[in-house]
């Protein structure tokens, strides 16, 4: 069994040293979902929602958060972020907006984690903004899809 490497030998959480890797190209990819009432779509389809353009302000709303990740995530090394890209579409078949976000720097470690909080806020603004109409929202399905660079190479769930 591999020991987890933000414990040390006497349960201690701490910040991994990565020091002494290499800096190398590194992106992550990372999906969600907001499931929704066909009505709430409709709203958003038409322009009509309340509270404004819902998509295009969860989108930057995504943005902000990846580059906000290690202010959330204890642990999380700050990163310089060479880009941030979120994606949210109407999915009909959901119904409900699917969320994709693809993050990139060159550092010594990943951006998994700034490629699942860029996921994890556009689908709360997304929530947020359409409460009033569809109380009955549910956020799911995040998951890190794809990595590239590093150590442990290239990896994809599809």
């Amino acid at each position: 069994m591999s020991q987890l490497s933000h414990i040390d030998p006497e349960g201690r959480a701490r910040m991994v040293d990565v020091g002494d890797k290499p800096v190398t190209a590194r992106r992550a990819m990372a999906k969600g979902q907001v499931e929704c009432s066909p009505r709430t779509l409709e709203l958003v389809r038409d322009g009509k929602s309340p509270k404004g353009s819902v998509i295009s302000t969860a989108e930057l709303a995504g943005v902000m958060g990846a580059k906000r990740t290690a202010d959330l995530i204890p642990l999380c090394h700050p990163l310089p972020l060479s880009k941030v890209e979120l994606l949210i579409e109407i999915d009909d078949d959901l119904p409900g907006f699917a969320v994709t976000a693809i993050v990139r720097t060159e550092g010594r470690t990943g951006v998994e984690m700034e490629a699942l909080t860029a996921v994890s806020i556009a689908c709360l603004t997304l929530f947020d903004m359409l409460k009033a109409v569809d109380k009955g929202m549910a956020i799911g399905a995040i998951r890190v899809t794809a990595k590239e660079g590093g150590k442990s190479g290239d990896w994809t769930s599809e």
